[in-house]
């Protein structure tokens, strides 16, 4: 008898040192065994998998030439395991009931990922666009627990590159290294004075040079809007003061201490009620898009990518 017919014949099974992938039957397999056994039929267990009774035989005989040993015997009365196809599917049960626990896990795990979000936002975004968009999330999954990080463009890096955050959002002129982004949304930085300030009585707008070689009040380096002025500028003098967020750069203009650039976004009610007042600007676009960011090769899954969808709506 030829080599090539003692291999194909159940019974012999040569000696492979492969991985168990290649020695060890698929779980698809071992389920539809668990089946032929179960209803006594390989058609019924053709269907109860979804497949068709002919790629159920194949799939059996593809086992028992992977095995070396007869599985099921198959008779006009229905499909009947033999000794060794019996021994088999007790053994085969046990892999399958671990496959379930390991699939359970698995889910726990991506719900504990899932149940969770932490976001790092620079303050602009945090203050005056993030809640809406957090109210939406909730929404849609009320089981997530979402924290919030602000701080600067500078900080909402570091915090995505360490570990810190799942996805942040940034309003600088450029994307920090290390992450990917997409645009979310645009924004205008407007300059305003409380109506007091001798600005509100121009009948001119300024020009790009005085606002330039003023000091401005203006939030601390590293800050998105800062660096969108500087760069759109050329260049600002030393600042009259500078503060740590928006709000508080927002009350100082309102206060009187001096001229600040604000993001349209967060100064609406102050506007609207005369409490500022806006000083045109010649000569200079002080415009900047708005970016959601993560870490480069890790586009957000699960509630974060939620949450990016839901900023674009």
């Amino acid at each position: 008898m030829s080599t090539t017919d003692d291999h194909d014949r159940p019974g012999h099974r040569p000696v492979s040192p492969g991985s168990l992938a290649h020695r060890v039957p698929d779980l698809g397999a071992l389920e539809l065994l668990l089946a032929v056994a179960r209803l006594g039929s390989l058609g019924g267990a053709a269907r109860e998998v979804g497949i068709t009774q002919p790629a159920a035989s194949s799939r059996i005989r593809s086992m028992e030439r992977q095995l070396g040993v007869a599985l099921v015997d198959r008779s006009p009365r229905g499909s009947r395991l033999t000794d060794a196809g019996a021994l088999v599917t007790d053994w085969a049960r046990r892999i399958v009931e671990a496959a379930e626990a390991f699939d359970v896990g698995a889910q726990a795990l991506r719900d504990r990922r899932d149940s969770r979000l932490r976001v790092a936002a620079s303050m602009t975004i945090a203050e005056y666009l993030l809640p809406g968009w957090l109210l939406a999330l909730r929404a849609e999954r009320p089981d997530t627990a979402v924290s919030l990080l602000a701080g600067n463009s500078a900080a909402v890096a570091e915090r995505l590159l360490t570990g810190e955050a799942d996805v942040g959002f940034v309003e600088g002129l450029t994307v920090p290294g290390g992450l990917d982004s997409a645009v979310i949304a645009h924004d205008r930085l407007i300059v305003v004075t409380a109506p007091s300030h001798a600005w509100a009585r121009r009948r001119r707008p300024l020009a790009a040079g005085e606002l330039a070689s003023t000091p401005l009040i203006l939030r601390e380096e590293g800050s998105g809007t800062r660096q969108v002025l500087d760069a759109a500028l050329g260049g600002l003098a030393r600042p009259l003061i500078e503060l740590s967020s928006t709000t508080a750069v927002k009350a100082a203009a309102v206060g009187g201490a001096g001229p600040a650039v604000l993001s349209e976004l967060a100064v609406g009610e102050e506007l609207a009620m005369r409490r500022l007042v806006v000083i045109p600007v010649n000569g200079v676009a002080l415009t900047r898009d708005l970016r959601a960011v993560w870490p480069t090769g890790h586009r957000p899954t699960g509630p974060a990518r939620d949450l990016l969808t839901l900023t674009r709506g």
